[in-house]
């Protein structure tokens, strides 16, 4: 059969009702279900070989689940489609007065085009393009021009209670470094452990309270408490650092969100540009150029979004996942970009391919939310389209590979399986997810692998011995 033919009788397969019934889970899987003492019905896999016109497996297909971090396929794929893997973000440096003899008379102003991979040597590499235009000195302020996204604030704590955590940190058509700093701790070997910040932004006070304990390496952080100390005075806030710190840890860092997005910003180009030689002492304020059509000083590119991809997929990043959605939507319907546009975006371009979104909750496209609902027929769908998409090569290259790299660094990282599955995970409380790719032990075509499990304490431990057991039972088919 033709292989047209077959990637056709494998969609139109998959978009069939049920197959199999609530007790079609092979032995070896079966024992592991019901040894956890979870619930079948709240298990839901899919396995089929690449090809075929039915699958291996088919144990409760259409029941909606949440799928964590496994929705990021969805928007993965919407975005090689609608975007292309050369897609690259723009962010601009304009000039708001002349510039004579090395100084700029005026403002700069940073444009941002919502670009999810703008860290600190990125950065960096800006504003020394800037230096090289001949600019030395920069007498006026930093005016953000943050118009590409339209979204509302948001609580970075409303998911789980965590606004400090680096996943948690919303999109922002300006983020640089994730608006992150990592908080670096090495023990001396006698006395308080060294802190050290990065990037050291020079606006950011840190205080040092931890102190050595003998001991295991262990506990909660370490046994670092942080807290960040708001200044009532309208400056920036502090960061403070205590607690035991047993003497059995080696260097270990923290990694959390401390400003706001403006303020990193602002704080982080004054440190990059100081390192240039650069002069510059001025404030931050919102604002955009006169004339939109007025040629930008510096222009820089992110990596493309083939590049782009392995980071947002083998590390699942929340927050670069969302950009993704959002400019595919600005893209698509014009900008700015609003998450709404987003949705109705990558659904449409997933439709576009041939895959049934009947009843698919997308809500922020990176699976970090409670009410993300997808089938694992539908994301079985979704894998068997990617295979044959022209940019198969890129998507499935983004997935974390079986005990080499990403979130399955440590898993199959010493059996036959090792570097053999190209694999997408999810974790959430209650939920564990994993899918993509296994190549089987015995040679042949590769197999696509659905599990996804919604069930009370899923998350710690049992999701992961049940996707397991699934995945290397499709090894050995």
């Amino acid at each position: 059969m033709p292989a047209v033919r077959l990637w056709l009788v494998t969609v139109l397969v998959l978009l069939l009702p049920g197959i199999a019934s609530a007790d079609s889970l092979p032995g070896p899987v079966a024992r592991v279900v019901d040894g956890l003492g979870v619930d079948r019905n709240h298990v839901s896999v899919w396995v089929q070989r690449l090809g075929d016109s039915e699958p291996l497996l088919a144990h409760q297909p259409d029941t909606p689940r949440n799928p964590a971090s496994v929705l990021k396929l969805a928007t993965s794929l919407a975005a090689l489609e609608g975007l292309g893997p050369d897609y690259r973000w723009r962010t601009e440096l304009h000039a708001l007065g002349p510039v004579r003899d090395g100084v700029l008379e005026g403002d700069l102003l940073i444009r941002g085009g919502g670009d999810p991979f703008l860290v600190t040597e990125e950065f960096w590499k800006l504003t020394g393009a800037l230096r090289r235009k001949g600019v030395s000195q920069i007498t006026g302020d930093l005016v953000l021009d943050t118009r590409y996204f339209d979204l509302p604030a948001e609580d970075p704590g409303a998911f789980d209670g965590r606004p400090r955590r680096a996943y948690n940190q919303p999109p922002h058509p300006l983020l640089v470094n994730f608006n992150a700093v990592s908080f670096e701790i090495q023990p001396t070997g006698e006395g308080s452990p060294r802190v050290a910040a990065d990037p050291p932004l020079p606006g950011l006070a840190l205080s040092n309270r931890l102190a050595l304990q003998p001991g295991a390496c262990g506990g909660f952080q370490r046994g670092v408490a942080f807290h960040v100390l708001e200044n009532p005075g309208g400056s920036l806030p502090g960061v403070l650092l205590e607690g035991r710190y047993p003497s059995g840890c080696d260097d270990w860092r923290l990694v959390r969100t401390v400003l706001p997005v403006e303020d990193y910003v602002h704080q982080l180009f004054g440190l990059l540009w100081s390192q240039w030689g650069g002069d510059f002492d001025g404030g931050w304020r919102l604002g955009q150029q006169p004339e939109d059509d007025a040629a930008p000083l510096v222009v820089h590119e992110s990596p493309p979004l083939g590049q782009i991809l392995r980071l947002v997929n083998k590390y699942s990043n929340n927050v670069m996942t969302r950009h993704l959605k959002l400019t595919l939507g600005a893209e698509r319907f014009d900008a700015p970009a609003t998450s709404e546009k987003g949705r109705v975006a990558v659904l449409e371009v997933l439709q576009e391919l041939g895959m049934d979104t009947d009843g698919v909750v997308m809500d922020n496209g990176a699976g970090l939310s409670r009410n993300t609902r997808i089938t694992a027929r539908q994301v079985a769908q979704l894998l068997a389209l990617a295979w044959e998409h022209p940019w198969m090569p890129e998507f499935v290259s983004s997935l974390a590979i079986a005990g080499l790299d990403g979130t399955l660094q440590r898993r199959f990282d010493e059996g036959p399986e090792r570097g053999r599955m190209h694999l997408k995970t999810g974790r959430l409380n209650d939920v564990a997810a994993v899918a993509g790719y296994v190549r089987p032990d015995e040679g042949g075509e590769p197999l696509l692998a659905v599990v996804l499990v919604n069930h009370p304490g899923a998350h710690q431990g049992p999701g992961q011995e049940i996707q397991e057991a699934v995945l290397r039972w499709a090894f050995r088919q």
